[in-house]
């Protein structure tokens, strides 16, 4: 028998990396330890679960052919040893041996070990508030619980529920309560917008207007001060501003690294509590390992290390572990964060830094947005996409790149190309010639992603001058911010003439784009125009011209009209 590799934990990593050495060393004894007795499954695919488009917990233990990883899977198909349902109390380095107890019978013992991983995962963050241990508060953090959300939600025991928090698991979790079974949904947000940090403004207001639209209320800039219950079981949240009653409360406020074992073994962690690791995912015991949600990995953007708590990249960690337990030198450089979630007919998508945490980060950071169509405008099933790009003005690096619109495979492709692009420290230019497949079926000529960097190469180099969404809105809601502000609408008049009714010329000013070259000099010199069309693409030409003519008053709002139609306002002129 060869080496003895022992791993603690048996979600994600923990299998990936036991798997790998076993296919690299045959003579090793691999060996796992869990403490749950369902193990090896998708936990990102809980919320799929439960809203019915995955039919059985078992499905998210099975392989791609259809077997459940149980402790006998491991065995026959893989050589591997699982002891399920066992703890892990704690880690002797000088003897190499893991302390270990039986969950159903409280019997102890000891494991020995050549080489040992940890893949402790992470724990949900619980909320130090009134309630929080009732019946019928849950967290997203196995199976079981899974399991328990979903067999009340059939047994016709749920028709009210409060998601706290407006992260993806939380979001995910509100979807899956309204969209199959119809449970009347709220979801409450302590910061003002969901997805934060993750997605910027404008983003993440589509994502919330698409949420209502669907009957799901969201409150945001609320947090929960306490969960009111009646003989043990929850009856409603509460926050400084409303009382929401409720059948059932999810917290989806947020995970922690689960890294105790490794706390209590003298390893090195980070201030927020994750294991320490190098590119070859080694602790600061050359003999341990450890990845997935329990550690820390380095960000190849910002150039820090960071937490990102996802499957994906867990099982890249755990790969990459494998190789090195085995023998094999491999390295893990890092992550850009890279994200996306469907809500409802819709996804949302993000890589890299969000505009907030970039300038968070010290960066000379701005954005540039474009709304243009998926694919060709001439193809019958185009449909609007909002795309933002956040780049360094300084060194014209991408920091990153967000994306919303229908449910497919579009929002996603632009992601992961800008991914990789981004994680090799990709520039405008890159993105401006980056090859992407083209029929008109797939997307436009100019991809979206070009089209994407186009606008911020013209706002880099100062040929376009902008104003953000949030301070054109501010605008809207009170004309008295800014009494030097006209709005110069370029679109068709049928579209333009229901908001010149409402606002009135002094504040909405309609000349259609293909008139402006020979009507601009009815535009006012005292005020700046803000342009408006559908996408951003006409403003732009028209600001162009305008400049040529000595009227370089103007600005540009990126994204226009199908930004703010997806954004939602309440402003519009009613139809």
């Amino acid at each position: 028998m060869g080496k003895k590799i022992v791993i603690i934990g048996g979600v994600a990593a923990g299998p990936k990396a036991a798997c790998r050495v076993k296919r690299l060393m045959q003579d090793a004894e691999v060996t796992i330890i869990e403490q749950d007795t369902l193990f090896s499954y998708g936990g990102c695919g809980i919320p799929y679960y439960v809203s019915g488009d995955v039919s059985d917990e078992a499905e998210l233990r099975s392989t791609s052919f259809h077997m459940v990883r149980d402790e006998s899977f491991f065995r026959d198909a893989k050589g591997v040893i699982v002891k399920s349902g066992t703890r892990a109390l704690g880690i002797d380095r000088k003897d190499k041996t893991v302390q270990v107890q039986d969950v159903a019978s409280g019997d102890k013992g000891d494991v020995p070990y050549d080489v040992l991983m940890i893949a402790t995962g992470s724990r949900p963050f619980v909320l130090p508030i009134p309630g929080a241990d009732l019946d019928g508060v849950f967290t997203i953090s196995d199976l079981h619980k899974a399991i328990e959300i979903k067999d009340r939600i059939a047994k016709g025991k749920v028709g009210k529920a409060v998601v706290i928090g407006g992260g993806a698991i939380g979001l995910e979790m509100a979807e899956a309560f309204k969209d199959l079974w119809g449970v009347e949904t709220a979801v409450v947000e302590f910061m003002p917008q969901v997805l934060p940090r993750i997605v910027d403004f404008p983003l993440a207001s589509m994502l919330t207007k698409h949420l209502r639209d669907n009957d799901v209320d969201v409150f945001l800039g609320e947090g929960a001060t306490e969960i009111i219950g009646k003989d043990g079981k929850v009856t409603a949240l509460k926050t400084a501003n409303r009382t929401i009653e409720a059948d059932i409360v999810i917290m989806a406020a947020g995970v922690r690294p689960r890294s105790e074992i490794a706390v209590d073994a003298g390893l090195v962690t980070s201030p927020m509590g994750a294991i320490v690791v190098n590119e070859r995912m080694q602790t600061s015991d050359p003999s341990i390992y450890a990845a997935g949600d329990c550690v820390e990995v380095m960000h190849l953007v910002s150039g820090k290390k960071f937490y990102a708590p996802l499957g994906s990249l867990a099982n890249k960690e755990g790969r990459v572990a494998g190789d090195n337990m085995a023998g094999i030198p491999s390295i893990f450089k890092g992550a850009v964060g890279s994200f996306i979630m469907k809500a409802f007919d819709v996804c949302i998508g993000a890589t890299g830094l969000s505009l907030e945490v970039a300038l968070a980060e010290g960066f000379d950071a701005d954005v540039a947005l474009t709304a243009p169509a998926d694919r060709a405008h001439f193809f019958p099933t185009e449909a609007v996409v909002c795309f933002q790009m956040v780049f360094d003005r300084r060194t014209r690096r991408v920091l990153g790149v967000q994306g919303f619109g229908p449910m497919g495979d579009g929002i996603s492709a632009r992601i992961n190309a800008a991914a990789a692009y981004i994680s090799s420290g990709a520039t405008l230019d890159d993105f401006g010639t980056l090859e992407m497949a083209y029929a008109p079926p797939f997307s436009a000529a100019i991809d979206t992603i070009n089209a994407l960097a186009y606008v911020a190469d013209n706002l880099c180099d100062g040929r376009l001058r902008k104003v953000s969404i949030e301070s054109f809105l501010d605008w809207m809601d009170d004309f008295s911010l800014e009494e030097e502000w006209v709005s110069l609408d370029i679109r068709h008049p049928q579209e333009a003439a229901p908001f010149v009714e409402k606002f009135g010329k002094d504040k909405w000013i309609a000349i259609p784009y293909n008139e402006i070259r020979e009507r601009f000099t009815e535009l006012p010199h005292d005020k700046t125009l803000i342009i408006l069309c559908d996408s951003g693409t006409r403003s732009f030409e028209i600001q162009s011209f305008l400049d040529s003519e000595g009227r370089a008053d103007s600005l540009v709002l990126g994204g226009g009209f199908n930004m703010l139609r997806h954004i939602g306002v309440d402003w519009y002129p009613s139809k």
